[in-house]
């Protein structure tokens, strides 16, 4: 049982960050103990251009049977050979995707502790299974993946090369790939049609799986056009778990076409409690820090510059007191994820009116962005040359003047604290400089005093009394009017 995943890079964004996302070391062919069999993991290349990640599943048909009690496809009791000799070791399945939970658990949930920043980037990515059950032929596996996004290859396996007048199997060799797709987003579109292609499971299906599959499902299972097929056989056609997934969906998908929460539409939800308080991670504290400082500023209609994909606008858009939020990026591929994202296609007319994404730089002035009560600016100065600052300054503070200006961008002196960052480098390879807190604010306050506006400054996270917050954020308030500071 076999899988790859390949991606590529440039020297900018090494093809070899791929052994950052899924927390295994390129050099190094590691082994998994799991249930059913021994997983191998290793890389069969990985350099700067090009890396792929291979995943070995090596079936134990006697502890497969022992475990199952002979339950599951072969494993009727008139057919006790059928037990031990199938196709489990050699065609993926459910086998597979819960082999890709355990070993690949980080990388599924979107985390990597020493490069926090590369799970969000999308990239491109091919992913190939040399044989896939396909209960529905190849027409199914397009219904299934397409949708998503995908470009799918999915050839019929023949029966026997030998004899072709024998037809093809039930099997096919399947290739997706995507030219901008989070590694965190694929693997879990895996975990959840492997099985469903398979139309089996290994184990028996309790209610927890439904918990399972809305996890996995989260962003794009509610949307799917094959949604009651794929709960269905996710869940092994059991009808009370099917039906309790479809309720639960139907929330969902209700929540946000009234871009509201699951729990305001259901009060029988109750909250979840925690036992165990997990940290906040740093991007939402930064945009909880941007949220609160532009309803401080009392602005409704708010410009997102250099929006990227898209996580600002959505946080925004959460909160009805912003009437307009206009998102604008250089990168198209960046825009359409946000599109994505934000679910524009689907989203109801009353949303749909309070947000618009536009495709612009900020070296220059753009008198589109006139006329706006708020302009962010998260983390994005420091991805420009530093002679190129002046360009950025002018077209925001000088031409578009919005009454407040958030700025955030990293504080380089706290870059120590981060024990897997190697000293003297920036966290993310984009970045063409860092601060210290002394060289933003001299920065802010020189912005400031040329184009009439007051400059404060606010700490972004957990605030070190040695070298400061993660983050430091400026906040621009419009002082003198453009005509006065004119004259």
């Amino acid at each position: 049982m076999f899988l790859t995943i390949t991606t590529t890079g440039t020297p900018e964004r090494p093809a070899t960050d791929l052994g950052f996302l899924l927390h295994k070391h390129p050099e190094k062919a590691q082994t998994f103990s799991t249930s059913y069999g021994t997983a191998h993991v290793l890389y069969p290349e990985a350099d700067a251009q090009r890396c792929t990640a291979a995943l070995l599943l090596e079936v134990d048909a006697v502890a497969l049977v022992r475990r199952g009690k002979g339950k599951g496809r072969g494993g009727a009791p008139d057919a006790a050979l059928a037990q031990y000799v199938n196709d489990r070791p050699y065609a993926a399945s459910s086998l597979l995707a819960v082999a890709l939970s355990s070993v690949f658990s980080s990388a599924m949930k979107g985390v990597c502790t020493a490069r926090p920043e590369l799970p969000a980037e999308p990239r491109p990515l091919r992913i190939e299974v040399p044989v896939l059950p396909a209960r529905g032929g190849p027409a199914l596996v397009r219904r299934l993946f397409e949708p998503l996004g995908w470009a799918v290859t999915a050839e019929p396996v023949p029966l026997d090369t030998e004899f072709p007048q024998w037809g093809d199997s039930r099997y096919v060799r399947l290739e997706l790939e995507s030219a901008d797709r989070t590694l965190a987003e694929a693997l879990r579109h895996l975990y959840v049609l492997l099985p469903v292609l398979d139309d089996a499971k290994h184990y028996w299906v309790s209610s927890d799986e439904v918990d399972k599959l809305l996890r996995a499902g989260e962003g794009w299972l509610p949307g799917h056009p094959e949604q009651k097929l794929i709960t269905s056989r996710y869940l092994s056609r059991r009808w009370s778990l099917t039906r309790q997934a479809t309720e639960r969906l139907e929330l969902v998908r209700l929540a946000e076409a009234d871009d509201s929460e699951v729990e305001e539409i259901d009060n029988a939800v109750e909250a979840e409690t925690e036992t165990e308080e997990r940290p906040t991670p740093l991007a939402v504290q930064r945009r909880e820090a941007i949220t609160a400082a532009l309803k401080a500023s009392g602005a409704a209609r708010v410009l997102d510059l250099g929006c990227g994909q898209g996580q600002l606008m959505q946080a925004l858009l959460k909160d009805p007191a912003f009437t307009e939020i206009v998102g604008l990026d250089v990168s198209m591929r960046a825009l359409t994820i946000a599109s994505r994202r934000l679910k524009l296609d689907r989203m109801g007319e009353r949303q749909a009116a309070r947000v618009k994404l536009l495709q612009g730089s900020l070296a220059y002035t753009d008198n589109r962005l006139k006329g706006y009560d708020a302009a962010v600016l998260s983390e994005v100065i420091e991805h420009l040359d530093l002679p190129r600052l002046p360009a950025l300054e002018y077209a925001v503070f000088g031409a578009a003047r919005p009454r407040t200006v958030l700025v955030t961008t990293p504080n380089v002196e706290y870059n120590v604290r981060w024990e897997s960052l190697p000293a003297g480098h920036v966290r993310h390879g984009d970045h063409r400089f860092e601060w210290t807190r002394a060289e933003f604010r001299a920065w802010a306050e020189a912005v400031a005093e040329r184009h009439g506006y007051g400059a404060e400054f606010i700490s972004v996270g957990p605030d070190d009394p040695e070298v400061g917050p993660p983050t430091q954020m400026a906040v621009f308030t419009l002082t003198t009017p453009k005509e006065a500071k004119a004259a």
